[in-house]
């Protein structure tokens, strides 16, 4: 039996995935416990450039870092908890969640505008069935393209056209400016030079302008604890979206760290649990397994603890944003688990089970589809 001492834990080898991991790690060598991170790569990582859905199973980004627990290797592993399947192996347990980080999305644009400043038929990126849906509940006149890969390259991808093109005009200007150096009624449109200006760019900024151009995205979606986490918020411009309307996925912004249910699980869970956060994403991820959603169907579920009670809040679209069930329910947190899956029943009689099972039936005839969620947002 393990006392205390080094810890293996298993993450992804990703930016995000690795600052991720590292918040465990610090909080765990708090409680004096030595602590070392194992990447190991996934499927999901792997197969870079297709779209969850057809990797043909859920967990494609968690799987093969639980089996490298269970088969002895590693003490645990760290997950971002809205990757994880709801069926886990009978061996493992949740043993830790940290604190949660900001569970909600954010809208991320070049200049600062919100949603409702978006032009008419303006192109936003995600590869979330369930950020499509609500964003074309909202707005129908968007067009919604996938969009995959780690944080940073989503953040290129969306500043890409409009760097591109200021340096364009910038380097016509200076053209402009040599050529005017004895005319003294000529005026630069610009105070700087393009080198002065390209020398004040951040590095995404910098790898933004190299990069080329396949959709010009005039928004992107994002979880907003991955965008923090990752450390590139002040570089951008983005409005938080409202979580009663952009329910998040259950989930977000939750880590979690399984291990195998023993004497390493509790003690794991007495370093570093956070009830609150715990109770919040079990309502969560209870309400998702009695549904059966999984990754195949737009739905939205987000509880917070208020005093004796929880109070959860789900959505369950349609793909195009067009039909949905909706509802929100006090649960008494002495009961939250079982309240959930009552809750759950109730919205899946409701009209929510129809709703799904048109999803899965999309899914299973379209190559075309998108995932439940961004994944991997650099994770």
């Amino acid at each position: 039996m393990r006392t205390r001492g080094t810890l293996r834990l298993a993450t992804r080898g990703s930016a995000l995935a690795r600052r991720q991991a590292s918040l465990v790690k610090e909080a765990l060598e708090d409680r004096r416990y030595e602590v070392e991170l194992v990447t190991v790569e996934t499927t999901g990582d792997q197969i870079r450039d297709e779209l969850i859905h057809r990797l043909g199973k859920t967990g494609a980004f968690v799987r093969e870092l639980d089996e490298r627990v269970l088969e002895g290797d590693l003490d645990g592993a760290i997950h971002s908890m809205k990757d994880m399947p709801t069926e886990q192996p009978e061996e493992l347990v949740t043993a830790g969640i940290p604190e949660r980080g900001r569970p909600g999305d954010v809208l991320i644009t070049p200049d600062g505008s919100t949603l409702e400043e978006l032009p008419a038929g303006a192109t936003v990126g995600t590869s979330s069935l369930r950020r499509r849906a609500q964003l074309l509940s909202e707005r129908d006149d968007l067009e919604v393209e996938p969009l995959r890969g780690n944080v940073d390259t989503r953040l290129e991808k969306l500043l890409a056209p409009s760097l591109q093109a200021e340096h364009q005009e910038r380097s016509e200007a200076d053209k402009e400016r040599k050529g005017n150096t004895g005319d003294d009624d000529f005026e630069a449109e610009y105070d700087r030079t393009t080198d002065e200006w390209f020398d004040d760019l951040s590095e995404l900024e910098r790898q933004a302008l190299g990069r080329e151009v396949e959709t010009e995205y005039d928004a992107i979606v994002l979880a907003q604890a991955g965008l923090e986490r990752s450390g590139l918020a002040h570089y951008v411009a983005y409005q938080e979206l409202p979580t009663d309307t952009f329910v998040p996925a259950p989930g977000q912004g939750a880590l979690a760290v399984t291990a195998p249910d023993g004497e390493t699980a509790r003690e794991i869970k007495s370093a570093i649990d956070h009830p609150r956060s715990r109770v919040e994403t079990t309502v969560e991820r209870t309400i998702l397994a009695e549904l059966g959603g999984g990754c195949i169907a737009p739905v939205g579920i987000y509880a917070i603890l208020q005093g004796e009670h929880v109070h959860a809040t789900v959505t369950v679209f349609d793909r195009d944003g067009d039909e949905s069930v909706t509802g929100s329910r006090d649960l008494p947190v002495d009961s939250h688990a079982e309240a959930a899956r009552e809750f759950a029943r109730d919205l899946a009689n409701r009209g929510a089970a129809a709703l799904i099972e048109g999803a899965r039936e999309d899914a299973e005839g379209d190559d075309e589809g998108v995932s439940e969620e961004d994944k991997p947002e650099g994770k």
